[in-house]
């Protein structure tokens, strides 16, 4: 964007601070404004019908997210949660039409925004479909390593906090199920865990692990 296109997009736009613990939005909740990430990290969760809590993905500094209107929606369809101090910018939801019409390149970030999102979809739709649960928590915690993963010593840490309860409610399963596996890894030096920590020790045997597990 121009210099001047992004002083008008910032002339209508406030700042956020949302401490650990609180959230920006919440499932149901008519979506009067959209965001952009700026620090910190959220989770995007969501209680079925049945009153389970599943986490639908993570927003990552640089990520646009609530931007309900793109999905013809008048209501925000998860609540996001900090789960580190975050700061985000907002919009007024009405001025979203107006923001794609005059800046291309916002229209072009949203339509890869909702792509990816659609991808991670049937990704995570497809492993619980057809993996066991072992393979699932494998490839769940190698995509936070992507998408949040810092350098630690010799391993990659997730760099945000993350527990047990999180990675069962990624992968459709339980906190025993996920506390029994990690426990395993965690013998086989694959990782090490905390007080909502995770390590990574060995990316090439999770790796491994998660390619060659038969389904």
């Amino acid at each position: 964007m121009s210099d001047a296109d992004l002083e008008r997009l910032m002339g209508h736009s406030t700042s956020r601070r949302v401490p650990a613990g609180e959230a920006v939005f919440e499932q149901g909740a008519a979506a009067t404004h959209f965001f952009l990430l700026l620090h910190g990290r959220l989770k995007v969760t969501q209680v079925t019908e049945d009153g389970q809590q599943i986490i639908v993905r993570v927003v990552h500094p640089g990520d646009l997210f609530g931007f309900a209107k793109a999905l013809q929606r008048s209501d925000y369809p998860g609540t996001a949660l900090a789960v580190s101090e975050s700061i985000a910018i907002c919009w007024p939801t009405e001025l979203w039409p107006q923001f794609i019409d005059k800046n291309p390149h916002l229209a072009v970030t949203a339509m890869q925004t909702i792509g990816q999102r659609l991808e991670e979809a049937h990704t995570r739709i497809r492993e619980m479909s057809t993996q066991e649960v072992e393979r699932r928590v494998a490839h769940a915690v190698l995509r936070l390593a992507g998408q949040a993963g810092k350098q630690e010593g010799a391993g990659i840490r997730i760099d945000f906090p993350i527990s047990r309860q999180d990675i069962a409610e990624m992968t459709g399963t339980t906190l025993h199920t996920v506390s029994r596996i990690l426990s395993a890894w965690e013998t086989k030096g694959l990782v090490e865990g905390g007080r909502q920590k995770l390590l990574i020790r060995d990316m090439d045997g999770l790796s491994a692990l998660a390619a060659h597990i038969k389904d």
